[in-house]
């Protein structure tokens, strides 16, 4: 059972440690997209923002969800810093990167250690020329969402189980390069609006011959094609001053298949998450400051997961939009 869920918790260090997620504004300037995206006609945009994550439980290989043992207290801090700027009318590129604080108790287990993640570097089209947000539907092209097709390299600059590391407690990092494909779809009818955004990555093979500060028997590693889809619905309230507060709820859905060895599948590899969120953004009458709380929930009953731990995620940010 402890391996079981040591496998689960490195996974997790490993996959969400250097997620890097930036909240920032949608393409009207203070919506809820999960990437850092520059709203339309802005030159850039600087985001920070503070993740709190708490582990408890987890689920197995079967999907199966396990509690943790008594007096386990696992937990995650991040601070994400992003920049994007824009590079052409229709053109904008970004880079984020974390920094990650583990502080872990788990059966009479102490660890308390911290570094930096892994970084992403991401470029973004903007498939349309005018603000896709509209007040009212006249004709069946106000209805055309904006549409952003993307590229993220995720670039292994955190601590990872291959490096010098004594245990799952140091992960920061995935380890591995990874290249995504992205699409966002972001349409707002005021006061309503809707986004979606689905990526599909695939990671470069590494050699590894140390695992947790051992030597081992070299070999190929590469970890399996992953699919990350996010969807979400707001409404937004706006006051006299045209400041505007937001609320969005948020389903995702993350999978990643098995891991090779030399080529060959390793069956106890692969994972799979569900979890639901809830966000305020809280903007300025310019839309260039937008202020955002997250709430991310995995759901702890059996199905909604495999070999990931269940966590919540309180995501505290801000972004300035320069214009």
């Amino acid at each position: 059972m402890k391996a079981a869920r040591f496998q689960a918790l490195a996974a997790a260090m490993a996959a969400l440690a250097c997620s890097g997620q930036t909240w920032a504004a949608s393409c009207c300037g203070g919506g809820s997209s999960t990437s850092l995206v520059l709203p339309k006609f802005s030159q850039a945009m600087i985001d920070v923002s503070v993740d709190y994550e708490r582990y408890d439980g987890f689920w197995n290989s079967r999907g199966d969800w396990v509690a943790d043992p008594p007096g386990a207290d696992l937990k995650q801090y991040r601070l994400n810093l992003g920049y994007a700027r824009r590079l052409a009318p229709r053109w904008q590129a970004s880079v984020s990167l974390p920094y990650v604080w583990n502080q872990n108790q788990y059966t009479g287990f102490e660890r308390n250690t911290h570094g930096v993640g892994d970084t992403k570097l991401s470029i973004w089209y903007e498939q349309f020329d005018k603000v896709a947000c509209v007040w009212n539907v006249n004709r069946w092209e106000d209805l055309i969402p904006a549409i952003y097709w993307g590229g993220t390299l995720t670039v292994p600059t955190g601590t990872s189980p291959y490096d010098d590391v004594a245990d799952n407690f140091d992960i920061t990092g995935l380890g591995m390069y990874r290249l995504d494909a992205n699409l966002l779809l972001d349409k707002t009818v005021y006061p309503w609006n809707a986004t979606f955004s689905a990526s599909y990555g695939t990671y470069l093979e590494r050699p590894v011959n140390r695992e947790y500060g051992n030597d081992v028997e070299p070999y190929d590693r590469q970890r399996g094609d992953r699919v990350n889809t996010l969807l979400s619905f707001g409404y937004t309230y706006f006051t006299d001053r045209m400041e505007s507060l937001t609320a969005t709820v948020g389903y995702a859905y993350l999978k990643e298949r098995e891991s090779t060895i030399d080529g060959v599948i390793d069956p106890t590899s692969g994972l799979r998450k569900q979890s639901l969120s809830a966000t305020l953004a809280w903007a300025t009458d310019d839309r260039d400051w937008v202020t955002k709380l997250t709430w991310s929930h995995a759901i702890d009953q059996d199905g909604w997961g495999r070999n990931f731990p269940t966590t919540d995620i309180i995501s505290v940010g801000v972004s300035h939009v320069l214009r």
